[in-house]
């Protein structure tokens, strides 16, 4: 088996120590059972502001706008430092983690406020993580497809977009069976490939599913403590 493929097991394992470390942070990450089933998925729910500059949004009904001082922030509205912006072009959504895509600059425009939820599952066909999510206003309205790609920063819509698949799509949530917006597994492979084979080497432990997380997260505006990486032991799938 290839060490950038996971099993069912593994994902366990990895589901557990990082639900530990979120129990520990309070990071709200939770242990959903499907009744009458063994299957499960880890479950978030988040509010989450995005800018009104980032799309046509703020000119829907029933969204919650808030103004916003000009400063320089993550997806999750920290400050950060002022760096060069990310420049990121082709198919390749990671170069954007790498140039720090997730700094935008909020203009005085108000920014909107939706609540998320996230899920964690495990795909058999690909043998590894899926990311599944959804959006609401907060009067309780969810969001269409094209509402949600008006919620992701510029430079990683223009990269998701330039992909030969849609990277995010919608489908009927495997174990719920309600319309979810997800994370096409297809690329997992691929990135996660490298992340593993160099964890040997720099002689430290990795967790699947958290280190996944850390590249698809952001993307939909799932930031991951810097803190998770601090205490947070696992081993390297055989």
């Amino acid at each position: 088996m290839s060490c950038s493929v996971l099993d069912e097991e593994q994902f366990r394992l990895s589901c557990q120590l990082l639900l530990q470390r979120s129990d520990q942070l309070g990071d709200g990450w939770s242990w959903e059972a499907v009744q009458g089933s063994e299957e499960g998925y880890l479950r978030k729910t988040a509010l989450r502001s995005v800018p009104s500059d980032w799309g046509p949004l703020h000119d829907q009904k029933g969204f919650s706008s808030h103004p916003q001082p000009q400063t320089l922030c993550d997806s999750t509205g920290h400050e950060k430092e002022e760096q060069d912006p990310a420049a990121s072009t082709g198919s390749d959504f990671l170069r954007a983690e790498e140039e720090d895509a997730g700094s935008y600059t909020v203009t005085n425009s108000s920014s909107l406020v939706l609540q998320y939820e996230y899920h964690i599952l495990f795909s058999c066909s690909y043998g590894a993580p899926v990311l599944y999510f959804r959006a609401f206003t907060l009067e309780g309205r969810s969001l269409a497809l094209e509402e949600m790609w008006s919620t992701i920063h510029p430079n990683y819509r223009l990269c998701l977009q330039n992909c030969p698949l849609n990277a995010i799509s919608q489908q009927e949530h495997p174990l719920l069976g309600q319309p979810f917006f997800f994370f096409h597994p297809c690329r997992t492979e691929e990135f996660m490939g490298p992340v593993l084979q160099a964890a040997p080497d720099q002689g430290r432990p990795v967790n699947y599913v958290l280190s996944w997380l850390s590249v698809v997260g952001p993307v939909v505006g799932l930031d991951v403590p810097l803190q998770y990486c601090t205490a947070l032991h696992s081993t390297k799938p055989d």
